[in-house]
């Protein structure tokens, strides 16, 4: 699996700073449940302050994390990057982000500018530390591949992402006037949602579908062509934007269009596997790319009518796909590197994969999730399901959570009393 590019544990970051993220992103999730059962139906208006809060937690507190895990990871698989001390790293970026994500839910709670002031402060300068880091690490590359070039401008992406956000929270502390803030904030969501979440996701699937998967490799077209153009329309939308609103209903449609294609291209690769065996991930691949086009859909004919409903499921459909991509990528990280990190430690009793996380649990962690997009949905039009749609939430992340725990427990029990191949023999 990753293997087959070179990957040595010199390279590998330890285990523990892959995990912690995971770690972390799974107990943000389990808040996101409570503050489910907590809001109710109030987070399906958009504008409300409950939806505000909720989207940040999982935003913020669930998808970054997670997918700080993945680049830690990722980036020595995919791009040949190896991040120096990156246990040090992982400690100054972790623990002012997850109190600058509390501080910011608090802030939004209580509108206090104080706490604005520092979360802008402790989130600013833990996430664009380390992206700063990243891109440095990746801009001296002699050499691209489509996914290291797509995740350079992913990166960016999230720079942009942050430098914007601290407008909006200078604004609310009351250091900006805030001349801008509504365009800004348009600016900021899609940057989120599209440059950031979208971008990265399509930037490692054009390795790793073809890596996991053993597909056919995306035609160069999409695979040079489409990060950029994704970024360049949300940079050319944001600027015209500034001067007139209008210009985000073409951008959404152009948006939605590109995304619905390369949704469609990953189906029809995942159709064209050379391994017939099926597991949990590739149907957490199907149950993502499928969300993303229904998400998409949404989305254009919310340009046209603005039906609260709508872009209610829009906004379901789209955290459907970014979690579905996440559960994929945990399945096959979490087992990988345990076996992996043992197994260069020199034990031969190293557990297999399927020993670490089986097959079988993953599949029902997929129907947990299939049960809580449905839901949530059902949750339109029946508010009373809402509260299932929470439980539900809180029963995916703890799931993820267990298996977390269980993998490091198994790691260290390894550690302890494991056998280790005798270098001295013959």
């Amino acid at each position: 699996m990753f293997s087959q590019n070179g990957l040595s544990l010199d390279q590998a970051p330890p285990l523990s700073v892959v995990f912690r993220f995971f770690f972390s992103g799974a107990l943000f999730g389990i808040l996101t449940g409570l503050l489910i059962l907590l809001f109710k139906t109030t987070i399906f208006n958009a504008h409300s302050l409950e939806a505000i809060i909720l989207t940040h937690t999982l935003t913020l507190g669930v998808m970054l994390s997670f997918m700080f895990a993945a680049l830690f990871q990722m980036l020595p698989v995919i791009a040949g990057v190896t991040l120096k001390s990156p246990v040090q790293k992982a400690n100054f970026v972790q623990y002012p982000f997850m109190l600058g994500v509390i501080s910011l839910l608090f802030a939004f709670n209580s509108n206090a500018p104080w706490l604005f002031g520092l979360a802008s402060l402790l989130l600013g300068g833990s996430i664009l530390t380390i992206a700063g880091i990243m891109l440095k690490n990746l801009i001296k590359l002699p050499h691209h591949s489509s996914s290291s070039k797509g995740i350079l401008l992913t990166l960016s992406s999230l720079f942009i992402v942050i430098l914007l956000a601290l407008y909006l929270t200078g604004t609310l502390s009351g250091l900006f006037a805030g001349t801008y803030y509504t365009e800004v904030k348009e600016a900021h969501y899609s940057f989120g949602l599209f440059g950031w979440i979208a971008l990265l996701i399509v930037s490692i699937s054009f390795q790793v579908i073809e890596m996991f998967y053993v597909t056919p490799s995306y035609p160069k077209l999409v695979s040079k062509y489409l990060p950029l153009t994704l970024l360049t329309l949300l940079v050319i939308t944001s600027i015209i934007g500034l001067f007139s609103s209008y210009i985000w209903m073409f951008s959404n449609i152009l948006l939605a269009l590109l995304l619905s294609g390369y949704a469609l291209l990953t189906l029809k690769r995942l159709t064209q596997r050379k391994r017939p065996l099926t597991d949990a991930t590739v149907w957490f691949w199907r149950m993502g790319m499928s969300s993303l086009l229904l998400s998409m859909a949404f989305m254009i004919i919310s340009q046209f009518k603005e039906i609260a409903a709508l872009q209610t499921l829009s906004y379901i459909f789209f955290t459907s796909f970014a979690l579905s991509i996440v559960f994929a990528m945990f399945y096959k990280i979490v087992p990988f590197l345990t076996w992996f990190h043992l197994n260069s430690q020199g034990y031969f009793t190293a557990p297999m994969m399927h020993e670490v996380i089986h097959p079988k649990t993953a599949k029902k962690h997929l129907y947990i999730h299939l049960a809580t997009i449905v839901t949530f949905v059902l949750s339109i039009f029946i508010p009373q399901m809402i509260l299932l749609a929470g439980l539900l939430t809180i029963l995916s992340f703890g799931w993820m959570t267990y298996q977390i725990i269980h993998a490091h427990l198994l790691y260290k029990k390894t550690q302890e009393t494991g056998e280790k191949f005798d270098m001295n023999m013959g």
